[in-house]
């Protein structure tokens, strides 16, 4: 079963590039992985701090690999560099 995801993220507005650099090499990476199927970042037009991933995984064992990578990590690292935690929502195609 294919999963979609949606990620929210926001940053503090002195970290804006290093976030956003960040994240936009988790694209260049995550699309040579086989079960990605699209993963697409979008920036705010509204609030630059604000950062959304839309993905779409061929299976949860391929979304379960993902998570492990280096540049996930990476990402994981920023940790007192967002405004927030993330807001991650999984879900089907009606």
């Amino acid at each position: 079963m294919k999963i979609y995801l949606t990620a929210i993220i926001e940053t503090q507005p002195e970290f804006l590039a290093e976030v956003k650099s960040v994240l936009e090499n988790m694209v260049v990476e995550t699309r040579k992985e086989s079960a990605c199927l699209q993963y697409d970042l979008h920036q705010s037009i509204e609030n630059e701090n604000t950062f959304i991933f839309y993905e779409i995984w061929a299976n949860q064992s391929g979304l379960d690999e993902h998570n492990k990578q280096p540049y996930i990590q990476e990402f994981i690292e920023l940790g007192n560099k967002l405004a927030s935690p993330p807001s991650i929502y999984l879900s089907k195609k009606l």
